[in-house]
């Protein structure tokens, strides 16, 4: 499957267009003060909790923990915004972090600072062409990524994050699965090696992991003999080839607290940093390079969509209730199935339980 949708690029190493033009200015010292009293006082007033995304803007980050909301992966982000009494969520990141939020709590008003954030897992994995991969293939179970729409996890027999990727697609695999992955085809590799599933892969790709380039990470390694890397597994297979850690937003951040280093360069969005910052003090965190031979800029790690997030939005839609999340309500249940499959899977998991016996033997879960 090699069909893949072109997204517009500024340059080689760097980010769309459209969406850089989109991002808001930084506010001012007094204006980020009174935006962020404004917010607290809204979330109060509209029943609100923020659900915040580890690569959005510190100020998000911050203002969600202050406010009794969380910053965490799309795993944690889905299970808490489906457990908390809050009737509005505020959910600060990319449209499918708002749609699946959506899903699992079709009661509840879902706002994002701007609806025009994207993926470009997303983007790249468009229903229909993905329905006709499907069906071209109706012996393999259909395993997808969080990050793609809510018509193509309606398509599928099960959903994953990079946090439980792993555990639920070896449980797949010795249960006799065959699997249909889509649509990183970076992190479906990383899975197939590490599990020796029969895996066909969809080939999508995150513009920003896309970009971290194994030479430029080896002269960097050179230059900071003493550090450890952390790799997100969306990056290509000589960068992940090149980490003493490999795993999701969740996990690098564990792997930074546990191991014994001072430095370590991180090869994921650089929204990032300022949680391994603030939670592991006195230790140094530098941005994997992105940079090709040829190209201008040594690092661009950061996804435009998620730059597009600010205080300022997040006070206009508590306001005003625009930029609403809205997913076809004919979908809702069958997109379900599978959200709800891998959040009993990590659940049990979790609690020592036998996750793998909620998996079939064979055939689509």
């Amino acid at each position: 499957m090699d069909k893949v949708i072109e997204v517009d690029y500024e340059q080689p190493a760097c980010t769309t267009r459209h969406a850089w033009a989109r991002v808001p200015e930084e506010p001012s010292q007094q204006e980020r003060a009174a935006l962020k009293d404004k917010i607290r006082r809204l979330l109060q007033e509209k029943n609100a909790v923020m659900v915040s995304h580890y690569y959005v803007h510190p100020d998000l980050q911050d203002l969600a923990e202050e406010t009794g909301g969380i910053v965490s992966d799309s795993l944690e982000m889905a299970r808490f915004g489906r457990d908390h009494a809050a009737q509005t969520l505020v959910v600060s990141g990319v449209r499918f972090m708002g749609e699946t939020a959506k899903i699992l709590s079709p009661e509840k008003t879902i706002l994002m600072p701007d609806l025009d954030a994207n993926c470009s897992l997303d983007l790249g994995c468009p229903i229909d062409d993905f329905a006709a991969f499907c069906d071209q293939h109706p012996d393999r179970t259909v395993v997808v990524y969080a990050n793609t729409s809510a018509a193509v996890k309606a398509r599928s027999d099960w959903l994953v994050t990079s946090s439980c990727a792993l555990e639920i697609v070896s449980a797949l695999k010795d249960k006799g699965h065959k699997i249909l992955w889509a649509p990183d085809k970076h992190l479906g590799g990383y899975i197939q090696r590490e599990t020796g599933a029969d895996m066909l892969m969809w080939q999508g790709s995150c513009i920003v992991h896309d970009e971290f380039k194994a030479s430029e990470l080896e002269a960097l390694i050179q230059q900071h003999p003493g550090a450890k890397v952390l790799v997100h597994p969306e990056s290509p297979a000589d960068v992940v080839a090149l980490a003493d850690a490999v795993g999701s937003t969740s996990a690098i951040l564990n792997a930074a607290k546990s191991m014994d280093a001072k430095e370590f360069i991180v090869a994921t969005d650089n929204g990032m940093m300022h949680k391994l910052r603030q939670l592991n003090p006195g230790k140094t965190f530098i941005e994997a390079p992105t940079a090709g031979n040829s190209a201008t800029c040594k690092s661009c790690a950061h996804c435009p969509w998620m730059a597009m997030n600010s205080l300022a939005g997040v006070a206009r839609v508590l306001e005003s209730g625009l930029n609403e999340i809205h997913v076809d309500p004919e979908l809702i249940p069958r997109a379900r199935q599978p959200i709800d499959r891998m959040l009993a899977f990590t659940a049990a998991h979790k609690a020592g339980q036998d996750a793998g016996a909620l998996v079939p033997n064979i055939g689509a879960a």
